[in-house]
This record gives structure tokens, C-alpha cells and sequence, in this order.
């Protein structure tokens, strides 16, 4: 039975909440509430960043779920390059997944704001157009060198058709001998078709009289293979195009040939070229993407951060006293870990949710929620209003 897929939630909450201001202890009491059975909570620390006005918060709330769903499917695709490079073996995969030279889940398990390449003191508008800008060249590296690998493997897979294909098919360079055809006369042409091993008597009896000026007898066998038997044969140059027409009708797939001096030698060249070509891209494009995962999945990780920042100053107010946590927990567990939170903390949204006569959660004010979702502060970019902030992603 193939594991649980992990899920990942992130969870801000006013320190007002809890009985001191000390977030180790806020911390404690988050897992407490959640259960160790049910996930693991671990700090996710976001920086105090600069604040502006209450309008262009707001404005930074939709630009960031925006920014959200760019990074998850930057990440998807990505993720998808992988795959794709080692054919589908996911395990393979899986072992190029790292973030700064981390696991992608440890990397996110200690994660800490880059105050080196993204400032703190910076603007969040400023940081969001950063972050912004870099998801969109690492998104078109990766699909650029991945186009051109597709490009590449498309062209390897042609010539390897033409070596291993039938006579339908294949390349005739190495098979035809020169001598079986008429070259170099004003009236006569050697056509090559590939007849069905089938419809081998059918061919024999008709191909002098499909079209006119056949010469009789010039068929000769060159090659035999499961499926396909190669007859040359000789005709009148002015009623080539309509022999070659017959032929397709009577489904025999006549075949462009012309002899050239060495041309065995150079199809062989041009295989070995494109082979070390293919290589070689793969290499590049296994290094790229390996270093697209990282950026993005780094970038994401930014993004959240300034999601958790942002919608906890609209929703707590100043001061800024809140703690943020990362709960790791899987695709089955994760709704106990959501209801262990809505159990403890629904009340942090007023009105939004009622309990009846025995204290169980009763389901949140339609128009409410309504209300809450147009101002951005849904969970996990849906409708669903949460008291606290609250996002689910997975990996």
C-alpha cells in the first residue's frame, strides 16, 4: 500500500491567546492542543517587516495568494521536470528534491527568513515584486532547457527509429544495394516499396498493372523483415507519381531513397552526434531543474512567510504579538489537526462561529464568511473563512 502523502499547515495565532506572551510556551500549548498523534509543530519564524497602510495591506493579502498559487504550480512543473528526466521513477526523483543542499522537508522544518537576499527592512510590496520577478525566471529557465531537451531526445528518438523500425519505416542506407538501382537515365526510375508480408501475392500478380509503363518482370526482392518485404521496381519516369499513388491505394508504402556515396557512414555519425548531444542536455537539464526545485520551493517558503505576516496584522492589529508554526502531519490526519485548532480557537472569530447547547462547533454565518473571503481572509486560498490564520500545502 503506497504512504499517506505528507500535507504540511501553517497556523499564526495571537499570543493574547494564551495564558503568558512567551511564544515557546504558545508553542507548547499548540501542541498540546494538536497532539503529537496527529502531527508535529515546529516554529516557522516570520520577521517584523514594515508596515504600511490598512489599504495596501489589503492589497498585499490578494497579491500574495496570487503569488501563492504562481509558486505551487512553478513547484508542480518542476517537480513534474524531475519525474519526466528519470522516466517516471519517482523514488530518482525524489532524491534531487533538495533546498539549499537540505531535504525539502528539513529544509522547511528549519526554516528561517534570508535576511541576506531578502531584506527585512525592506518594503513587503518591494519583497513581493522580488519574489515575484524570481519565480518567473526560474519558471522560464527550467521550461526553456527543458524544451530544448525534449527537443533533442525528440530528434534522437527520429534516428533511432530509422535505425530499428521496419522496412516501412527505417532507414534504407545501410539495407539497399546501389547496384539494384537505375541511376542516371533520362527515362527510366527504380521505385523502393514496402509491401505487407501479407499481401506479398497480391503484389506479385498486380504491380505490372496498377499504372502504365511498368517494366515487366523488374521486380526484384531487397529485403524481408516480421512485417515488411522491400521490392524494387522499374517504371517510365512520367508515370512515377501515379505508380507511387496505385501503390498507396493497394496500402504498399512506397519509399524516398536516393543513394549517396558514404551515406551509411554519415547516418551512423549523425546518431553518435545526436546521442552525446542527448547526454549531455540531460545533464544540463538535470542540474537546472535540481536548482529550479530549490529556488522555487525556497521562494514558496518566502511567500508563505509574508502570507502569515501579513493576513495575522490584518486579522490580530498592532502590536505584533503572534506566534506562527509549521505542523507536519499527512493527507489523512490533517483534518484532526484542523479540528483540533477550530475546537480551541473558533472563538477567535466572534460571530463567524457558533456552538451549540453541548459546546460543539455548529457551521459558520454564511453571510459572514462571505464577507470574510471578499477581504482575502479565507483558508488555504478557498472560501472557507478560519478564525486564525491558516494554510494547508503539500509537497
Amino acid at each position: 500500500m503506497a504512504p499517506t502523502p505528507a500535507k504540511y499547515a501553517l497556523v499564526s495565532l495571537p499570543l493574547s491567546t494564551f495564558d503568558t506572551g512567551d511564544k515557546q510556551e504558545a508553542l507548547d500549548s499548540l501542541k498540546a492542543t494538536i497532539s503529537s498523534e496527529n502531527g508535529n509543530v515546529l516554529p516557522f519564524p516570520v520577521p517584523n517587516f514594515k508596515i504600511g497602510t490598512l489599504d495596501a495591506l489589503v492589497q498585499q493579502a490578494d497579491d500574495l495568494a496570487k503569488l501563492n498559487t504562481a509558486c505551487e504550480g512553478v513547484v508542480s512543473k518542476v517537480g513534474d521536470s524531475l519525474r519526466s528526466l528519470y522516466e517516471g521513477n519517482e523514488d530518482k526523483a525524489a532524491e534531487q528534491k533538495m533546498v539549499n543542499d537540505k531535504p525539502t522537508d528539513q529544509y522547511l522544518r528549519s526554516f528561517t527568513w534570508n535576511k541576506v537576499r531578502y531584506r527585512a527592512d525592506r518594503p513587503v510590496g518591494e519583497l513581493i515584486d522580488i519574489l515575484q520577478k524570481e519565480l518567473a525566471t526560474i519558471d522560464n529557465d527550467v521550461k526553456s532547457k527543458f524544451n530544448q531537451y525534449n527537443q533533442v531526445k525528440t530528434n534522437l528518438a527520429a534516428l533511432q527509429r530509422k535505425q530499428t523500425g521496419n522496412l516501412a519505416t527505417k532507414s534504407l542506407t545501410p539495407i539497399v544495394n546501389p547496384s539494384l538501382l537505375v541511376q542516371d537515365s533520362e527515362y527510366l526510375e527504380t521505385h523502393l516499396v514496402a509491401v505487407p508480408t501479407n499481401l506479398k501475392k497480391e503484389y506479385l500478380k498486380s504491380y505490372e498493372t496498377i499504372s502504365p509503363m511498368v517494366v515487366p518482370r523488374s521486380s526484384i526482392q531487397v529485403a524481408q523483415d516480421d512485417e515488411f518485404i522491400l521490392f524494387a521496381v522499374t517504371t517510365f519516369k512520367k508515370h512515377s507519381a501515379e505508380f507511387q499513388q496505385k501503390c498507396r491505394e493497394h496500402k504498399w508504402t512506397p519509399r524516398q531513397y536516393k543513394y549517396v556515396e558514404g551515406g551509411k557512414e554519415e547516418e551512423q555519425r549523425e546518431l553518435d552526434r545526436v546521442t552525446r548531444e542527448e547526454k549531455k542536455v540531460w545533464g544540463e537539464a538535470l542540474r537546472l531543474t535540481r536548482t529550479g526545485w530549490s529556488e522555487s520551493v525556497m521562494i514558496w517558503a518566502h511567500v508563505m512567510a509574508l502570507r502569515v505576516f501579513v493576513e495575522s496584522v490584518l486579522r490580530y492589529g498592532l502590536p505584533l504579538e503572534f506566534v506562527s508554526a509549521l505542523v507536519l502531519t499527512n493527507a489523512k490526519l490533517v483534518k484532526k489537526v484542523k479540528a483540533a485548532l477550530d475546537s480551541s480557537y473558533s472563538y477567535l472569530g466572534g460571530n463567524a462561529f457558533g456552538r451549540d447547547k453541548r459546546g460543539r462547533i455548529t457551521k459558520d454565518d454564511a453571510a459572514l464568511t462571505s464577507e470574510m473571503a471578499a477581504a482575502g481572509l479565507g483558508h488555504a486560498d478557498t472560501n472557507e473563512y478560519t478564525a486564525y490564520v491558516y494554510y494547508e500545502f503539500e509537497l
